[in-house]
């Protein structure tokens, strides 16, 4: 077997106000998102907590708790999973 090179972790410059907020472009970046797919998210009501001045802005805490709430997964089969017991009615 061989082995395939290794690519290094890439740090990823973002913008931040000094109250914490980011703009859309900046919070989309953090998130590893592209605004478009961070504005589908925000309109299907999916994605992190936001704030309308405006403009949309998303402060970093909010940022992270959406992250952390989805959890960590293994396999795009847990993704599946995951996403058909989440669209099944209470």
């Amino acid at each position: 077997m061989e082995n395939k090179p290794v690519k290094p972790i890439q740090s990823v410059l973002v913008d931040m106000f000094p109250d914490g907020r980011f703009n859309v472009e900046n919070a989309a970046r953090y998130l590893g998102l592209s605004p478009k797919t961070l504005a589908t998210l925000r309109v299907n009501g999916q994605g992190p907590r936001f704030i309308k001045r405006g403009r949309i802005f998303y402060y970093l805490d909010d940022l992270d708790a959406w992250l952390n709430a989805h959890g960590r997964l293994c396999s795009t089969g847990q993704a599946r999973a995951k996403q058909s017991s989440d669209k099944r009615p209470a």
